[in-house]
């Protein structure tokens, strides 16, 4: 138990409190030392109490399953937090950690209900704080990213981009072989007199025929490779994403590994609570004294 008056008359929560108010708040909040890189509470932990920063600093964050932080918030001295959890009872919904040492006042759920009875608009305060980190949450949603990164990429294209994957995909269609068969067949059959109603105009060898399909195939061939590049680059896009997915499940795993270390440890430290309470007391301690010999007589 710990005076913090002084320090409850600067936090908003306390501050509409009169005096002797807070100093009957005061008396029953629980001082909590936290040394630095030391986690207050972890996302999931049952949560009982709301907790403000007397000295030092605390900073509130959700962390994913392979470790990576998003930071919501740095309480310093004044500022209090762990309030959602305390009000609906349900599991801590983010991590708490001290960035140096810290010292905190513990306040729990019968202090709370002390608090809104003496000053019901202290109320509003812890509802402005909750709105305050719901909008910072939304505002770290929005600016995530969304979508594949292949898709990410695909809105930067270019438009000679775009028409090179147009024509790259055209030319590996079975619709431009055949139109090139028939366009092939009409033009020798025009040039070898095998259509009466047209006058050869590419004589055999068929130079121009040539010609154009060796400027076509040039021009075609850089379309080609230009989408080829593009392909490369989804492949590298591919590539890295499934080693970042490999990278995140061995992180993953190895959470999870901390996790049950952390579980049995804890487990360990219960049952040797359990056995140095059930334990029989050594020989001679507890016992009730031997009566002298000489008054077994005189019981009987």
């Amino acid at each position: 138990m710990s005076s913090g008056a002084p320090l409850l008359s600067e936090v908003p929560l306390f501050a509409g409190l009169e005096a002797a108010d807070r100093e009957v708040i005061a008396q029953s909040l629980d001082v909590i030392q936290v040394p630095a890189s030391q986690r207050v509470f972890t996302k999931g932990d049952p949560g009982g109490a709301l907790f403000i920063v007397a000295e030092g600093e605390v900073e509130i964050f959700v962390e994913d399953t392979v470790g990576e932080r998003t930071i919501l918030e740095t309480a310093g001295t004044g500022s209090y937090f762990g309030e959602l959890s305390l009000l609906d009872g349900q599991a801590r919904s983010a991590c708490a950690v001290a960035t140096r040492d810290t010292r905190l006042l513990r306040v729990d759920r019968a202090d709370l209900e002390k608090l809104f009875k003496l000053n019901p608009m202290a109320a509003m305060d812890v509802l402005v704080l909750m709105g305050k980190r719901l909008r910072e949450t939304d505002r770290l949603l929005d600016s995530r990213s969304r979508g594949t990164p292949n898709e990410q990429a695909e809105g930067h294209l270019t438009p000679i981009q775009r028409v090179a994957d147009a024509l790259a995909e055209f030319a590996g269609s079975i619709i431009f072989l055949l139109l090139h068969a028939g366009w092939f067949m009409v033009w020798v059959s025009a040039n070898l007199g095998l259509l009466p109603t047209v006058r050869p105009f590419d004589p055999f060898p068929f130079g121009l025929l040539t010609m154009i399909v060796s400027l076509e195939a040039i021009f075609l061939s850089c379309f080609v490779l230009i989408s080829q590049n593009r392909q490369a680059s989804k492949d590298r896009i591919r590539s890295d994403v499934e080693y970042d997915a490999n990278i995140r499940a061995g992180l993953e795993v190895t959470q999870l590994h901390h996790k049950v270390d952390r579980l049995y440890e804890q487990v360990l430290a219960r049952l040797a609570a359990l056995e140095k309470v059930s334990a029989p007391p050594p020989p001679g301690v507890g016992a009730s004294p031997r009566p002298p010999s000489g008054t077994y007589g005189a019981v009987k």
